[in-house]
C-alpha cells in the first residue's frame, strides 16, 4: 500500500512539473475578454496616451488573435514597465514608431 501511495505522489508531482509552463503561459493575464476590444480601447486610450512617450493606440492582430497595440516614440524599459501586458484579457504589444508628424497638404 505504501509503495502505491509513493508512486501516486511521484506521478502527481511530475504532472504538475510538466504542466507548469502551460499554467504560467495561460495564467490570469490571458483570461477571456469580457468586453469588446473596441470598448477596452475606448476606456484605456486616454490613460495610455497620458504616459510620456506614448503616441497612440490601435486594434491589431498578435499571433492571429485580437490585441491592443500601443505606439511609442522609443521603446524603453521604463515604458515597458508602465504599459500593462494585457488589458481586460487582450494582450498589449508595444511598437516603436518615433514621433508622429502630420503630412503636409
Amino acid at each position: 500500500m505504501r509503495s502505491i501511495n509513493s508512486v501516486f505522489i511521484i506521478i502527481s508531482i511530475w504532472i504538475v512539473i510538466l504542466n507548469l509552463p502551460f499554467i504560467i503561459i495561460n495564467g490570469s493575464e490571458n483570461k477571456m475578454p469580457s468586453k469588446s476590444i473596441e470598448e477596452v480601447l475606448e476606456e484605456s486610450t486616454d490613460e495610455l496616451i497620458s504616459i510620456k512617450g506614448v503616441m497612440g493606440t490601435a486594434q491589431g492582430l498578435c499571433n492571429g488573435q485580437p490585441c491592443i497595440i500601443v505606439y511609442v516614440v522609443k521603446k524603453t524599459e521604463q515604458l515597458i514597465h508602465q504599459i500593462p501586458s494585457s488589458l481586460d484579457g487582450y494582450p498589449v504589444e508595444i511598437e516603436e514608431t518615433g514621433v508622429f508628424k502630420a503630412l503636409p497638404e
